[in-house]
């Protein structure tokens, strides 16, 4: 599954684009420097049900932004991503690649 694959899905479960679970870990704090993937990971678990996989994407995108390694672009493997930059405002308003 590629990353962006999985930001889809996450916004499938819970009915929020990744950008809204963005805004939501910084008002709650958790965007801050220091804040352990574990603390984003409980929150995501209580509060959406998301399992570690889909929570740690989400992780990489409030901790790091929406840039992705180049390593992930291109290729022919299932874990491929057609750009280095994620798309945070949901699968129906990203433009066609």
């Amino acid at each position: 599954m590629s990353f962006q694959a999985y930001l889809d899905a996450i916004e499938v479960k819970t009915g929020r684009t990744p950008r809204q679970l963005v805004e939501e870990a910084t008002a709650r704090g958790l965007a801050e420097p220091g804040v352990k993937a574990g603390a984003i990971v409980a929150w995501l678990a209580e509060d959406y049900g998301l399992g570690r996989g889909h929570a740690m994407a989400l992780v990489h995108v409030i901790t790091k932004g929406p840039t992705i390694s180049g390593a992930h672009v291109g290729g022919t493997g299932s874990h491929r991503d057609a750009s280095d930059t994620l798309w945070l405002d949901g699968a129906a308003t990203r433009p066609p690649t």
